[in-house]
């Protein structure tokens, strides 16, 4: 399918408001066709005994449901991170009976409200290990947990929960930034050595792998180390969730791309009422382009794969669908709307 109308067939999809969702399947050059869907931070959040945050609930619920609709079925599903919210057992087996409905292949990646309770030991019990690699049709995919932190701040803390709940505050200046370590890095690099460099690479980490403001933790310490060791490939994406926000940029090689949650929107207006007890405090007022809609920026995202570069569907809950799609006379990723329309930065940000 020629780019061109690849482009059309995608503002036709963005212009869809109803179920089920016809996606359009983009033919990857001497690779094999195919695409895979992207759901993220659901914090599922146990308020007590079997009853949980019904918000929260019903964003996963209703990604799930868009998944299984989807025309033609993604070859997978990968889960970017926060399945809980404190990283409890009962919140983590909640998650887990929800995405259960999937039906088609569901990979799982690490978010630091899974791990800070435990140091991620009742997720690696359910879900295996969070870091791995794999090829699909052409791809190499690598998952990293970027949400790591210096072992004297792990340490610190008088009681496991306390040091989640520091973890969870979002913009808590008592939190750590996070990294990758250099044990996962000198393992990547050890798993990259054998693919040559035009291989096309998808990297998926919860958090930015970017130094985006430290403030929120939207920020990855060691995300230098981590560019060195890809730089030599042509192709390098990097999908990521934490943000709770649609962003995109390109630094060398690399193409960024968020994901949504499924939970709250970043930033949440101060009119979100519906769980109000439930949405953790900020120290940081922002603005919000829609107030009035409590789920503004909530949703998930059918990615698709082409040529070796990554074109992001944003499927918004009510409101008007968003793509980022990687525009190759620019050499960057563009959205295909709002690029040219952006408001004035916020001062007070």
């Amino acid at each position: 399918m020629k780019r061109r109308a690849f482009l059309q067939g995608s503002l036709a999809l963005g212009a869809a408001a109803i179920l089920p969702l016809n996606i359009v399947e983009v033919e990857a050059g001497e690779h094999e066709r195919f695409t895979f869907a992207f759901i993220s931070d659901a914090h599922i959040q146990q308020i007590k005994g079997n009853r949980f945050v019904e918000s929260w609930d019903k964003g996963l619920q209703m990604a799930v449901a868009q998944c299984n609709l989807m025309d033609p079925k993604p070859d997978f599903v990968l889960f970017g991170g926060d399945l809980a919210q404190l990283g409890k057992k009962a919140e983590l087996d909640h998650g887990a009976e929800i995405l259960s409905a999937l039906r088609a292949p569901v990979k799982m990646m690490m978010g630091e409200h899974d791990y800070y309770l435990d140091l991620g030991e009742e997720w690696q019990k359910m879900f295996g290990e969070p870091t791995y690699s794999f090829d699909h049709k052409g791809v190499h995919f690598v998952v990293l947990n970027s949400i790591l932190v210096d072992e004297r701040w792990i340490n610190k803390w008088k009681t496991p929960m306390e040091r989640m709940q520091t973890m969870a505050g979002l913009d808590d200046p008592n939190g750590s930034p996070f990294m990758v370590g250099k044990k996962q890095l000198e393992w990547l690099k050890r798993d990259l050595a054998k693919y040559p460099d035009d291989t096309p690479l998808v990297v998926f980490s919860h958090s930015p792998l970017q130094k985006i403001y430290k403030g929120w933790n939207f920020w990855t310490e060691d995300c230098e180390d981590f560019y060195q060791i890809v730089k030599r490939f042509k192709k390098v994406n990097v999908i990521y969730g934490h943000v709770h926000q649609i962003q995109y940029n390109k630094i060398g090689n690399i193409a960024f791309n968020s994901v949504m949650a499924t939970a709250w929107p970043w930033p949440y207006p101060d009119s979100y009422k519906k769980a109000e007890r439930y949405v953790p405090k900020m120290t940081v007022k922002m603005n919000r382009a829609d107030p009035f809609f409590e789920r503004d920026a909530t949703g998930w995202q059918f990615v698709n794969v082409h040529s070796g570069r990554v074109d992001m569907h944003y499927i918004l809950p009510n409101n008007e669908n968003r793509i980022v799609a990687y525009d190759f006379r620019k050499n960057r990723p563009q959205d295909l709307k709002f690029q040219e329309c952006q408001i004035p930065p916020q001062k007070h940000y």
